[in-house]
């Protein structure tokens, strides 16, 4: 705790009051807390104290159960106002962005006003009874009690009766809907491994209470008190816990675990973004309608009054706790508006949900894992892998793909070796986890089930099989996923694989290739003239995905469709004489010029084979003006562009600009007699989910490759692999459509 919080809390008479009353976190319409005024002060008698409750918390502070349409203040000790609102509908306010200190919330009329009561930061952090008093549900639906009160729904498996723990343990923690005791199918996973699982539904989601908004600082407190109230039940093994989740509760496993819970022993992140705003949101500076917005419109709605159904039933059955935690619902910020708003990277609202800036605090071993053409967190995390630099170890499963990969049978293996390993503490044995992916496969990929590997560990310590583990090379690769030997195709299996020693790959050479005449492409071409193309969006189908059936099946029909002549720019090399495999991120450095002010840049990676088919490999995007670079950050392969709008730079129609577009990353091996192939268009068509609010409207772009303005494209290049023989089937490889000539 701080010396200013300590101070605060010895000091304030209302303590005592303090410490039961609970907060929630979110942002209201009606609150402002941007400039504090002052009101006058008056030798008058106190005012009556106020009926409502007034919930303190970390930078914030609720009322809940006022009149509805009372107009508040928040009061600092000094009499300044910090914040000042209306109560909505069902009597509730919240007042966000706080600085630390002692307030009031007093009625805008001076009828009443609450005791007084701390806002705090997150250096306050309860004593261990706290946790400890806390009694669980073992087994079952119930609720945690998070350091300002707010109830957080849970349910608990064991994997056996509960007399004959204690047992390893993880937890789930997502805005989805975790805690739904009808849904157990996830957490039936690990108990099947002989973990106990715990499902936890975050603030404002669900049965939990308070309201909701995008990983804020209550959300990542909210994460450490439950794994220190969890990790103090008898029930739990050695009182220390794992975190387990794909996606939105593998990106919650980040956040949370850069609060050092001092009770956590490992993390799984799977399927993962690395910066909201870079990775997802606006890839490029070109906002992603497709699957972004699209998914935060999804969380405002569950997080509404009831808006998880299972919600409702909960409190139709009896549960008041359920029905009094959707009371601050309405005080949900509009988190698409925010989007909208954001257009530029904005340091104020941008770093509070980019992970990248916050993972060097974790200081426990990690297993991350996911899917370079993943169709919705997009595959550029790889970018923060060597940013983990407290954490112990550091293992990584890279594979081409989709979102589910990272749960897959060629993944699945080594995951359930590193949470026997870290957070059970004991030998790996994979009989469980072989049974596991036999259900999983066929129920997400749709189609038969592979066998898993034998286990490996048979006779050895526990000591032994951590020592082998940690021997080996952290950094995984998985080729060519869905091409495996004598399996279907698109089966989510690899066929080949490498391993390194770090990211990126210290084996890696750079490559340039360069833009030429005739859409020619090599390491040696002659570089002349210009090459130009309108820039069209609607010349393509937005995704080649066009939701038939399961994007993730392994017999998945793409529709990845050519640009029509003159809406590209296409450069394709010669047949390759040797092996060429492309491990990481990669650089396309244009040379451009627009009869526009701007433009929006698609550069896209493909392979050409020798029979003339075409398969996608990976893209990367870029709005013209946000070419702005961090030259401190920047490198060969990969450029980081500010995306400041004091850096914004509109193009001067007709004159030639340096861009660099930055290429997300991607394994991919090109053959002996393949082409690889560069494709610039406008935004659209090249990623299975992704959709793009483009500026482009059909403006001339010119792509100039002459000797004052060279236009090439570096790529990571790693020499002296082991790569099979012959190119994969066309539409084999899981993520990346092929097309016919």
């Amino acid at each position: 705790m701080s010396f200013t919080v300590r101070r605060l809390f010895a000091t304030s008479v209302a303590f005592a009051t303090v410490i039961t009353l609970v907060a929630c976190s979110s942002d209201s319409n009606s609150a402002t807390t941007d400039a504090p005024t002052t009101v006058a002060t008056t030798t008058l008698a106190p005012l009556p104290l106020a009926t409502y409750t007034v919930r303190p918390g970390a930078h914030q502070i609720a009322v809940i159960d006022a009149e509805p349409g009372t107009d508040l203040q928040i009061q600092a000790q000094d009499g300044t106002i910090a914040a000042e609102g209306t109560t909505d509908e069902q009597g509730s306010f919240l007042a966000r962005k706080l600085d630390v200190g002692l307030y009031k919330v007093v009625n805008a009329d001076m009828s009443a006003a609450s005791a007084e009561v701390v806002v705090y930061d997150a250096t306050f952090i309860p004593d261990q009874s706290f946790y400890a008093d806390q009694e669980l549900p073992a087994p079952g639906f119930g609720y945690l009690t998070t350091r300002d009160g707010t109830t957080l729904s849970i349910n608990v498996l064991l994997p056996g009766k509960v007399e004959d723990g204690p047992y390893p343990t993880v937890i789930e923690y997502s805005g989805y809907a975790p805690s739904n005791p009808d849904e157990t199918t996830f957490g039936q996973i690990y108990t099947n491994m002989g973990f106990a699982y715990v499902a936890v539904n975050m603030r404002g989601t669900g049965c939990s209470g308070g309201s909701y908004r995008f990983f804020e600082e209550s959300q990542l407190l909210d994460g450490y008190d439950a794994i220190e109230a969890v990790a103090a039940q008898p029930w739990v093994l050695n009182n220390k816990v794992g975190m387990v989740g794909i996606s939105y509760p593998g990106i919650s496993q980040l956040f949370v675990a850069s609060t050092q819970p001092p009770s956590l022993a490992a993390i799984t992140p799977l399927s993962v973004i690395d910066d909201s705003y870079r990775s997802t949101l606006y890839p490029g500076g070109i906002l992603n309608t497709g699957f972004a917005v699209k998914w935060t419109q999804e969380r405002m709605d569950s997080a509404a009054i009831y808006g998880q159904d299972w919600s409702k039933k909960m409190a139709d059955s009896g549960d008041k706790i359920c029905a009094d935690n959707q009371k601050l619902r309405l005080q949900n910020p509009d988190l698409v508006s925010e989007i909208d708003a954001n257009q530029y990277y904005s340091s104020e609202v941008g770093d509070e949900i980019n992970p990248s800036l916050l993972v060097g605090k974790i200081n426990v071993p990690v297993f991350l894992a996911g899917a370079w053409q993943d169709e919705q967190t997009g595959g550029h995390f790889p970018a923060f892998i060597n940013k983990f630099t407290s954490s112990p170890h550091v293992y990584t499963t890279l594979v081409n793909g989709l979102h589910t990969e990272s749960l897959g049978p060629a993944v699945f293996p080594r995951y359930a070796e590193f949470l026997s390993l870290y957070v059970a503490k004991k030998v790996p044995d994979l009989t469980a986890a072989s049974v596991i992916a036999m259900v999983l496969t066929p129920s997400i990929f749709g189609v038969a089930t592979p066998i898993v590997q034998e286990n490996r560990f048979v006779g050895k310590t526990y000591e032994e099989a951590l020592k082998t583990f940690e021997s080996e090379e952290p950094i995984r690769v998985l080729f060519e996923e869905g091409a495996a030997d004598g399996q279907a195709p698109g089966t989510p299996l690899n066929r080949w694989r490498a391993d390194f020693s770090a990211w990126p790959i210290p084996e890696a050479q750079t490559i340039r290739y360069n833009f030429g005449d005739n859409g020619t492409l090599g390491t040696d071409v002659a570089q002349t003239g210009s090459t130009a193309y309108t820039a069209d969006p609607s010349a393509t189908p937005e995704t080649f995905f066009d939701g038939e059936g399961s994007i993730w099946n392994a017999d998945v029909q793409w529709n990845w469709v050519r640009n029509p002549e003159g809406t590209a720019a296409v450069f394709t090399s010669a047949p390759l004489a040797e092996d060429t495999v492309v491990v990481g991120p990669g650089s396309a450095d244009l040379w451009i010029s627009s009869d526009a002010t701007d433009t929006d840049l698609e550069v896209t990676i493909s392979e050409i084979r020798p029979d003339g088919s075409e398969t996608y490999v990976q893209s990367g995007w870029l709005r013209a003006s946000h070419r702005a670079l961090d030259e401190a950050s920047s490198t060969e392969l990969q450029p980081a562009h500010t995306h400041f709008e004091a850096d914004a730079q509109p193009l001067t129609p007709g004159e030639p600009v340096a861009v660099r577009v930055e290429m997300f990353p991607v394994a991919h091996p090109f053959r002996a007699g393949s082409q690889i192939r560069i494709t610039v268009d406008a935004p659209g068509g090249n990623r299975g989910e992704w959709k793009f609010r483009s500026i482009s409207t059909g403006e001339k772009v010119t792509i100039w490759h002459d000797a004052e303005h060279p236009s090439s494209i570096a790529l990571s290049v790693v020499p002296n692999l082991d790569v099979p023989v012959g190119v994969a089937a066309c539409g084999s490889l899981r993520g990346q459509p092929c097309r016919q000539k």
